[in-house]
């Protein structure tokens, strides 16, 4: 019984570090982000991302290097050291502060405070939700490809609209949607990395398993963030 129960304090203590690791890197990227922004736009570089005709090259260099950053991280994930994917991490952090500044820059002109309670309710939706994901015992894997495709469509909906805006309704529509998704992406993803810790063997791969737990859950963080931001200033 001792032997027992030793083991499963054992177990625990592993999986509260491997979490406290995942939200460590998660939130301090989330600080970074803000940081990123806070001084861009105080600091007097918004000019650098918006100019009188609109978006400057720079803004979407920032942009879609981000996305391709974010692509190529993931994917290299387990062939890195940890260290370097951390870094690597940070390093989206500050392209996605850059890029979330014009969107952050128009909330403070319109609506100062949509920008707090945007966070704070996203904040209290991704804590629900990764809540959800780790205690549920209904498995959400069958969630998968829904979210995939409907974080696609949200990509592509998202490029389309730089060429062709959107209506109002349209724009409400498309932000309630990405907000259900990454909302719902914050479970799977906890429960997917819950799984995952208890099927990996190797400290170095639950490491790097960390980092790209940190980099999923701080991408639907963020998503849900911007989208209630333009919820919160629909016209």
């Amino acid at each position: 019984m001792t032997r027992n129960t030793n083991s499963v304090r054992t177990v625990k203590s592993g999986i509260d570090l491997y979490l406290r690791k995942i939200f460590t890197l998660m939130f301090g990227a989330v600080a970074v982000t803000a940081l990123t922004a806070f001084i861009t736009i105080y600091g007097g570089g918004i000019s650098l991302l918006v100019g009188r005709g609109g978006m400057t090259p720079f803004f979407y260099i920032v942009l879609f290097g981000g996305l391709a950053l974010s692509i190529w991280a993931q994917t290299r994930a387990f062939s890195m050291k940890p260290t370097t994917a951390a870094l690597l991490l940070f390093i989206y952090s500050i392209m996605i502060g850059l890029g979330i500044t014009p969107l952050i820059w128009g909330g403070l002109a319109v609506n100062p405070a949509s920008i707090v309670q945007a966070f704070l309710i996203a904040a209290l939706m991704f804590g629900c939700m990764a809540m959800f994901g780790y205690k549920t015992a209904k498995d959400l894997s069958f969630l998968g490809v829904f979210l995939m495709m409907g974080m696609i469509g949200l990509i592509l909906v998202g490029i389309a609209a730089m060429i062709w805006p959107l209506g109002s309704v349209f724009s409400t529509i498309i932000c309630l949607i990405g907000v259900l998704v990454f909302a719902l992406f914050t479970a799977y993803d906890m429960q997917s990395l819950k799984r995952a810790y208890a099927s990996v063997g190797d400290d170095t791969v639950k490491d790097q398993l960390a980092v790209l737990g940190a980099l999923h859950l701080y991408i639907s963080f963020i998503a849900m963030f911007q989208y209630l931001l333009g919820l919160l200033n629909r016209d």
